[in-house]
């Protein structure tokens, strides 16, 4: 099994600066808080994914800091034979990016929504981590409105995610 030490070792060894892996470390640490609140509500969540796959997800940034970098980072998981990786990189952007989005961006055109309840996890947390600090829902709200403007289809997004782990993270049912 892949461990949490080589995917350390593997975002240092990409290239990642040191910036860069203390914000994956912060958002491996969101992500299994959440993980573990919505495993103990009777959600099915494998959090050795979860862990494996917020410590990646930003491996990309090695390469770029631009929009593409869920993208590279999906093509370096791949190289380093971590396929089951590579959608936590490419999926993580904002709360997903549908395929007409990802055109006009500049990315290949298709859909980069997060799918399985373990990507939703590790692309919620990631934006509840700014830099390297924990942020509230509030703050992750505010900043993304000062990045992209408060009507741009990203928001919308980002709040029903909001909605959706905030569901899991407080009920009992099981999905």
């Amino acid at each position: 099994m892949f461990s949490r030490e080589r995917a350390l070792r593997a975002l240092r060894g990409a290239g990642c600066s040191s910036q860069v892996v203390k914000h994956c470390l912060a958002v491996e640490r969101k992500a299994l808080e959440l993980a573990r609140r919505i495993e103990e509500n009777g959600h099915a969540v494998d959090l050795k994914q979860v862990e494996l796959g917020a410590l990646l997800h930003d491996i990309g940034r090695a390469r770029t800091h631009g929009i593409e970098h869920g993208v590279v980072g999906g093509k370096i998981l791949h190289k380093m034979g971590l396929d089951e990786f590579a959608w936590f990189a490419e999926n993580h952007l904002g709360a997903g990016i549908p395929a007409r989005e990802a055109k006009e961006l500049g990315l290949p055109a298709r859909d980069f929504m997060p799918r399985t309840l373990e990507e939703k996890i590790v692309s919620y947390a990631d934006k509840l981590v700014i830099g390297g600090q924990s942020a509230t829902y509030g703050q992750a709200l505010e900043w993304l409105k000062s990045e992209f403007g408060p009507e741009h289809p990203a928001i919308r997004r980002f709040k029903a995610l909001h909605a959706e782990i905030q569901r899991l993270v407080s009920s009992g049912e099981s999905r």
